[in-house]
């Protein structure tokens, strides 16, 4: 049976589109406390999302700007960061994407469940969901940075979250937003539906995905399936996310 049991959700970018809204500002807020002479615009942080994780992006800059920097003060840079992106979040500077409440919603109703698979540390995941949900959290479990040595695009996050689901990898979708994100779980052989987030992305080639969804859509803002399955409504819903299933398990045999 290829019935959709679970769904694993990337959080920045698939979500909400939190990386040009809070994560660049609270990097170069992080910055200008330490007396750090960077500031990132939005071209050289989009070119830095190749690098996944905060910390590795500050180290990997670092090596590139030629700045012998400790790993105690990648690490303070970090921590900085992270508090500035918090206040960002408690100050309502991300929302939600269209259409994501209305599909959690649904599929909430419908008793399919639902995870956070996220490059994200947990105290992050946790305020954002708070703040965008309302206390109303409908996340089984969340696998965050600190859950797994390797973060995407090593398959290792969605494995585990695989392992801790126990649903079978037929019955479940991962929706993500980045190459490395995507590698990570077509790595794990998940069923993957990419979404388009507000960075610009070019896919690279040995990314093949069968499904690209320009957003998920909602009564007001129509969805255009860019690849896949045809829409019946002008949204991604319970039935198109069902009838992906289906061709993605035709596809496979």
């Amino acid at each position: 049976m290829t019935n959709l049991e679970g769904v694993y959700w990337d959080l920045d970018g698939t979500i909400a589109n939190t990386e040009l809204e809070a994560h660049l500002p609270a990097f170069n807020n992080a910055f200008n406390d330490l007396g750090i002479d960077w500031n990132w615009d939005t071209k050289k942080y989009i070119q830095l999302l190749k690098i996944n994780g905060g910390k590795n992006r500050i180290s990997y800059f670092a090596k590139s700007n030629k700045d012998d920097f400790s790993e105690d003060l990648i690490l303070k840079i970090h921590e900085t960061k992270q508090f500035h992106y918090l206040e960002n979040i408690k100050k309502n500077c991300v929302s939600l994407k269209t259409g994501v409440f209305r599909l959690i919603n649904e599929l909430h109703k419908k008793k399919v469940r639902q995870f956070i698979v996220t490059s994200s540390s947990r105290i992050q995941v946790n305020l954002l969901v708070e703040y965008l949900f309302n206390g109303f959290n409908p996340f089984e479990f969340i696998i965050s940075s600190e859950d797994v040595e390797l973060k995407k695009p090593n398959p290792l996050p969605y494995l585990k979250a695989i392992q801790l689901s126990g649903i079978n990898i037929n019955n479940s979708i991962v929706f993500e937003d980045s190459s490395p994100g995507l590698k990570s779980s077509l790595a794990a052989n998940l069923p993957t539906i990419f979404v388009h987030s507000n960075i610009p992305i070019v896919l690279e080639e040995n990314i093949k995905l069968n499904c690209i969804l320009d957003s998920l859509g909602d009564e007001n803002n129509v969805a255009n399936v860019i690849k896949g399955p045809k829409l019946k409504k002008s949204y991604v819903d319970y039935n198109f996310l069902s009838d992906y299933l289906v061709s993605f398990s035709n596809a496979k045999n």
